[in-house]
């Protein structure tokens, strides 16, 4: 089974601007009862599907399929939740490692948010000078939970 296994950091400054180009996201959530979470992504021209399970830890079962854009499109008009998550994402090669970093905007605009994704929970990582605190252990910080309870809501952060 396909397992992401992903820890998630607040980034400060500009450093991290200079060493990527950026790329336009829209995503949206299908609303689920059973934990699991079901996401519809627009990332520039191609659409995508993705299905997650439960988290334990840092990691989860997560399955990912391209669909055809004309319906990642229609079911972010028709079967997500608003508000949708609005961001773009630049992808940083730092020594080897892939961070992506995600500028929101829209409700969750003041937010920048670094995800690195891991091949195992305890893999060393050697963070950027430009992370601030990790918070991977704050549900708040998920997309999901953004689309939900979008930053600018937030009165503690």
């Amino acid at each position: 089974m396909p397992t992401e296994i992903e820890r998630k950091f607040l980034v400060k400054g500009d450093e991290w601007r200079q060493l990527g180009t950026g790329t336009v996201y829209r995503q949206g959530y299908i609303p689920t009862e059973n934990g699991t979470t079901v996401r519809v992504r627009l990332v520039g021209e191609s659409g995508y599907l993705t299905i997650k399970g439960l988290s334990v830890g840092i990691a989860r079962a997560e399955f990912e399929y391209a669909i055809p854009v004309a319906d990642a499109q229609q079911m972010l008009d028709t079967l997500c939740e608003p508000p949708l998550i609005e961001k773009t994402r630049y992808r940083l090669d730092i020594e080897g490692i892939i961070w992506e970093v995600d500028e929101f905007a829209g409700d969750n605009q003041g937010l920048i948010v670094a995800e690195v994704e891991l091949t195992e929970e305890t893999q060393h990582l050697v963070l950027p000078s430009w992370i601030e605190r990790e918070v991977s252990d704050d549900p708040r910080y998920y997309n999901v939970n953004l689309a939900q309870n979008p930053y600018s809501n937030w009165v503690e952060r």
